[in-house]
Order: structure tokens, then sequence, then C-alpha cells
């Protein structure tokens, strides 16, 4: 199995017989709004272009997973690609009507916690809580993906959350070979973090059974962690080794 991490949480899972596509932020620089104005610098996103090798590895796609509907996971230029490929979608049930009337082709729905078959395997909804306190209830539902396929790593792609409950059972129970972990400390210009602090990043990366591929970095204006800063905090908890931190346009091999 190897994972192309393209940019922010937009990543590639392909292995011998599929190409899955997660949350396609697919735009050119600058063509989404700040999301924060007076916390941080209100640059407009994504701040970076995607990787010239996108354009190989998309063409590959068999399949997508979109995990919420916030803009940098699945985009105008995402929604045109899918659409013009006719790229079968999976998501939330709660997501299923608004991708639908994007005109996205939705073959299966999930609910939490109801693993489904896919692609000869499974697939489980698990519930993700975008942010600390109240803001949590303004970013709407999430949800990450438990994945099984035949004779591939397991993978759970947690997608954008702060530690939970559901994470750690995720974690300790279902014993992920990978896990994927949104590190960037997103904020908005109220209220507490979006995703987890880095306390809580330590903690999900030594919980992790296997390895960790940390990605929502340096391509978003509110999210403030860096690359260097994240693995700095990994090296001093003794952590890196178990941790991939990709650049934009590299894959890891599983």
């Amino acid at each position: 199995m190897k994972l192309h991490h393209l940019r922010n949480a937009t990543l590639v899972i392909e292995t011998e017989t599929d190409v899955i596509l997660v949350d396609p932020m697919l735009g050119k620089r600058k063509t989404i709004p700040p999301f924060t104005i007076f916390r941080y610098k209100p640059h407009r996103n994504p701040l970076v272009a995607l990787p010239k090798n996108s354009r190989d590895i998309l063409s590959r796609v068999t399949i997508c997973l979109i995990t919420h509907l916030h803009p940098d996971h699945i985009d105008k230029a995402g929604e045109i690609f899918l659409r013009r490929k006719s790229i079968p979608v999976i998501c939330s049930a709660k997501d299923e009507n608004a991708l639908t009337k994007r005109g996205l082709t939705i073959t299966q729905r999930l609910n939490y916690w109801e693993p489904q078959e896919f692609l000869g395997g499974k697939i489980t909804g698990i519930p993700a809580i975008h942010g600390y306190g109240f803001i949590a209830k303004l970013m709407g539902n999430v949800m990450g993906f438990y994945i099984e396929l035949p004779n591939q790593k397991s993978i759970y792609i947690s997608s954008d959350t702060i530690f939970t409950e559901h994470v750690q059972k995720v974690l300790i129970e279902f014993k992920p070979d990978i896990a994927t972990v949104a590190c960037g400390t997103a904020r908005l210009d109220i209220g507490q973090p979006l995703l987890m602090r880095m306390n809580d990043i330590l903690k999900f990366a030594a919980l992790a059974p296997g390895k960790v591929f940390a990605n929502h970095l340096e391509a978003l204006n509110h999210c403030p962690t860096t690359r260097a800063q994240l693995k700095s905090a990994l090296a001093e908890h003794h952590l890196l080794d178990k941790v991939a931190i990709p650049n934009d346009g590299t894959s890891v091999e599983y």
C-alpha cells in the first residue's frame, strides 16, 4: 500500500487494485477566502499550489471518500473533478443530500460504527469531533473512516477531529496498522482549536499501535503548526520513528 500526500488533507491510497482519493481540495492557490482574519494573517487559501505530480496520481483515481463538507476537504475544483470523471463517492449519510445536490455520484452512505462492504473488504464510519468546546457544534458533522482491504494493512483516516473516546477506541480496539492525524491545530478568530493540540497529537501517536501519517499542515492560513514544530515535539517524546510527516507530492510505502 502506498499513501500519496498531495496537500493539506488530500491524500490518495494506492493498492494493486484500487486508487482511493480522500478529501479532494484540488483548486489553485488563493481560491478560498481566509479562514481567519484577526488571529492569523488573512491570506487566501490554499497557501500552496498542488504538487506537480498530482495530475498523474489523480488520473489513476477509481473511488473517493469525503469526510465532511468544509471547502478545504472538498472544493469547487474537487467537485468538478469528481463530476467530470463520474468517480463514485462514499460519504456520511448526513452529507449525502448536500453532495448529491452538487452533482456527485454517491454510491455508499455510512452511519457511525456500522461496517459496510468496501472493495472486497470493509469500511466503518467513525465519529470525529471537529474542535474543543462550543466550536465543534459550529463545525458540523465529520466522519473518519476505518478501512480493511484484502491483503492490505488496515488504515484509520481520523479526519478533522480532536482526541476523543471514539479516536481512542479505534486505536486500542481496532488496532489500525496506519493512522492518519490532522496536525495543523487550526483555529478560527473565535473559540478553541478545531484540531488536536500538540499534547493530543502526541497522545495519538503514542497510542497508535502501528504507523502514523501526519497531514493538514502548512496549507491553510488558520493552521499555525509547522512540520518542523511537529517533528521537534515528536522527537522530544521519542515518537518520531513511527510518524511520517510527508511533504506535498511525496508518498509513503507501507
